[in-house]
């Protein structure tokens, strides 16, 4: 695979672009501060509640940027996306708002209320067996026969600039309180939203130390910051963060994260369902496994003996809220 050439990476200027795209359309979620929670940690924490945006996740802020820019000409072909769920519903909500047919091919797997509220947004979803079935070759095909626009869940420069609007928002939200980011906690799967919220946040606060989190056993993009290349997950199931399988990080994504972020964590299915439980319990916010990630890293202590996160500003994105019923009951009673 050659090098990939750096013009097509997306700057602050995308970024910028894509926020006048998306305001009016996209909620400006809350950066939420909570004493119990500052006083556990000992420093003032933010989180980014991207579970009260538009379908439950921050998908919605790069697939709305993607699909808003297809030519008048080719929307009527519709839109082709593959996804375990949050993506499917940002792709099927903004086609919706743009009067978009939307295929959306997802894992058997997929949590329940994922699929049904794909298609209640009106698209139609296509399911494969992730363990055995390539679901971009799926995709693809699909839109070779219908000559529809593929929109990736994260290795496209408009998708990772949407996604980068968090990180604006995360910097101008901060400071309105007159404070700066020190430490930044974002989850990562394929790295779209590691990839544009580090560009957001280094535009405004170039100082600001950045940690990418994912599941034990699936640390690819850790693992490559370590070796320098994309490193691969050796399966692609088997954690509660169904939203963070991806089996290597992006083509686009990680020229963007090595240099920007360059460090990972993880945490275990143990710990998120910790995070999960106490975000409900005394934050009263519902956030699904790989949406808690950051903060199951934070009360799991993994930046000690790495960074001293004392009286700093420490920020986590909580990127997600679409956990199914029955999971979640499980989790909280734990």
């Amino acid at each position: 695979m050659g090098a990939i050439d750096t013009r097509i990476l997306p700057t602050a200027a995308d970024i910028e672009a894509a926020a006048t795209k998306l305001a009016g359309v996209a909620i400006r979620t809350p950066l939420i501060n909570a004493a119990v929670l500052d006083e556990r940690l000992g420093a003032r924490v933010f989180l980014k509640a991207e579970t009260l945006q538009r379908t439950g996740s921050f998908k919605f802020r790069g697939a709305y940027n993607k699909i808003s820019s297809i030519p008048p000409d080719k929307r009527a072909a519709g839109v082709v996306a593959y996804s375990s769920g949050n993506h499917a519903q940002g792709v099927a909500a903004a086609a919706k708002l743009l009067g978009m047919p939307a295929t959306i091919v997802m894992p058997a797997d997929a949590p329940r209320a994922k699929r049904e509220r794909t298609l209640a947004l009106g698209a139609e979803v296509v399911l494969y067996d992730r363990n055995t079935e390539d679901r971009a070759a799926i995709a693809n095909k699909l839109v070779n026969e219908r000559g529809a626009t593929l929109v990736p869940p994260y290795d496209d420069p408009l998708i990772i600039a949407g996604q980068g609007t968090i990180g604006r928002e995360i910097v101008e939200q901060l400071a309105q309180l007159g404070l700066t980011p020190e430490i930044v906690v974002i989850g990562a799967s394929g790295g779209g939203l590691a990839a544009g919220t580090s560009l957001g946040i280094k535009a405004g606060a170039p100082q600001a130390r950045i940690f990418t989190a994912e599941p034990e056993g699936f640390d690819d993009t850790a693992r490559s910051f370590v070796s320098g290349k994309r490193e691969a997950n050796t399966r692609m199931s088997g954690t509660i963060c169904d939203a963070l399988m991806t089996a290597t990080p992006g083509e686009l994504t990680f020229p963007i994260t090595s240099r920007l972020i360059g460090q990972g964590l993880s945490a275990s299915d143990a710990e998120v369902g910790h995070a999960v439980r106490y975000a409900f319990e005394e934050l009263k916010l519902v956030v699904e496994p790989g949406g808690a990630i950051g903060l199951a890293a934070l009360l799991a202590g993994k930046l000690d003996g790495i960074c001293d996160i004392r009286g700093k500003v420490v920020v986590a994105v909580l990127s997600g809220g679409n956990v199914d019923a029955d999971l979640f009951a499980k989790l909280i009673a734990q």
